[in-house]
């Protein structure tokens, strides 16, 4: 995962890395041509005083030999021999010795040799001291670039802290009206530059989420009571018709049916609302409803897909457990895991286990693939055989309740027979 740094370490340590770069640039460029113009001046001033010399030895043959800028000496040909070992086969020119003197030092000598007319002109120039001058300046703007970048970082520091001052007020700003609850217009806050640019932008954003979450809230209600007023009615008047005493058998079990859609109806609404609000709700006087209750009622309601099938289905309970959470929901969640059980699986037993922490819902059918388990979970997906019914979209219903619950749903196939098992486990 890539680093990520705050936006004002980014900006000093940019600031800090440009003046210490560009200091160091400008004294490397500074010691660069210090030292070119240096041995240029330097050699050019020897071999005109080396010119000279010969010059006047050839002029006035009698005269001392001497030099304008340094001592040297004048030999010729035949008195070579008296110059040291190491300068007698030297050329004209300028040339870098290094000498021992008398005390021990070695000294860095450039010495001009200038060979006419038989003669040759020796001048011998320590450099010693322009070395040492030459160390000490490179100290001295090794120091300077030093204490640039310390500049530039402090200087960084203070134009980060004035640069982004808008930004961090524009941040506090929206964390105070996510602790308030109310958003307020933030562009009268700030000046008319980008920062006042972004707030503008942010208050139009935040207007049209608004009207948005608006808008989300009264369909919500309009969902809630225009469904559930003909719900009520369908059930009602179902009771009633149930109570007459001249109804055939086959009618009465048409009314039951629809008296289990009508609650089914309504407890499907119930759950995508509370989707919809991420509204978190328990039962009602602080109760919790059983599991196994709610299973035994979403089998009766189930056992008409069972028709024309030679499928049985069976609730074991193991150990009782119960939830913090409406019955509405647990319906929801269990009338998908069990309705897709029975919708599967062709021939054999569906099982439902209650036990401990979780309820499992255990079927024959054809089971799933392990790389699939996970994927069934999301929207728009579908099992293999799903046929021409279903949008694919029960299970993810089911995974969206969990989350809001701190459930854990999960499928996976049967190890010893052919099948798939989906946990639901409580917290």
């Amino acid at each position: 995962m890539q680093s990520r740094r705050k936006l004002r370490f980014r900006l000093v340590v940019s600031f800090a890395l440009f003046g210490f770069g560009l200091s160091a640039l400008f004294a490397l460029a500074a010691l660069n041509i210090r030292t070119r113009v240096e041995d240029q001046l330097v050699n050019s001033s020897l071999m005109d005083d080396a010119r000279w010399a010969n010059q006047q030895a050839h002029d006035h043959p009698g005269a001392p030999s001497g030099s304008r800028l340094l001592t040297g000496t004048v030999l010729s040909d035949r008195t070579l021999y008296k110059a040291p070992l190491s300068w007698q086969n030297l050329s004209t020119g300028v040339h870098d010795i290094y000498e021992t003197d008398g005390d021990g030092q070695r000294h860095h000598y450039k010495l001009a040799v200038f060979r006419e007319n038989g003669i040759i002109s020796f001048l011998r120039y320590d450099v010693t001291r322009e070395e040492l001058g030459k160390q000490q300046l490179l100290f001295s703007v090794i120091g300077a670039v030093f204490l640039f970048g310390l500049l530039s970082l402090v200087l960084g520091l203070w134009l980060s802290r004035k640069v982004l001052k808008p930004v961090s007020e524009l941040a506090r700003r929206l964390r105070d009206f996510r602790k308030n609850g109310k958003a307020e217009p933030l562009a009268p806050h700030f000046a008319d530059d980008e920062v006042g640019e972004l707030a503008l932008a942010l208050d139009e954003y935040s207007s049209r989420l608004t009207a948005m979450v608006e808008r989300d809230r009264e369909f919500n209600s309009d969902v809630s009571h225009e469904l559930r007023t003909p719900l009520a009615v369908i059930a009602s008047t179902t009771e009633l018709l149930q109570g007459s005493p001249d109804l055939t058998d086959k009618l009465r079990e048409r009314l039951k049916r629809i008296e289990r859609s009508s609650r089914q109806a309504t407890e499907l609404i119930e759950a995508l609302l509370l989707l919809s609000r991420a509204e978190r709700r328990g039962p009602t006087r602080g109760e919790t409803t059983d599991v196994a209750k709610v299973a035994s009622d979403v089998i009766e309601s189930q056992r008409p897909q069972m028709r024309d099938k030679p499928l049985d289905i069976e609730l074991v309970v193991k150990q009782g457990v119960s939830v913090n959470a409406p019955a509405s929901v647990l319906a929801v969640a269990l009338t998908n895991l069990i309705g897709n059980a029975i919708k599967y699986t062709l021939e054999g037993m569906v099982t439902v286990e209650v036990r401990g922490d979780r309820i499992e819902v255990i079927d024959t059918g054809p089971g799933i693939k392990p790389e699939d388990a996970e994927r069934l979970f999301q929207r728009g997906v579908r099992g293999e055989g799903a046929g021409g019914s279903g949008a694919g979209l029960g299970l993810a219903i089911v995974r969206r309740l969990c989350d809001l619950y701190g459930w854990e749903v999960s499928m996976r196939p049967r190890s010893e027979t052919n099948g798939a098992i989906a946990s639901l486990v409580f917290s």
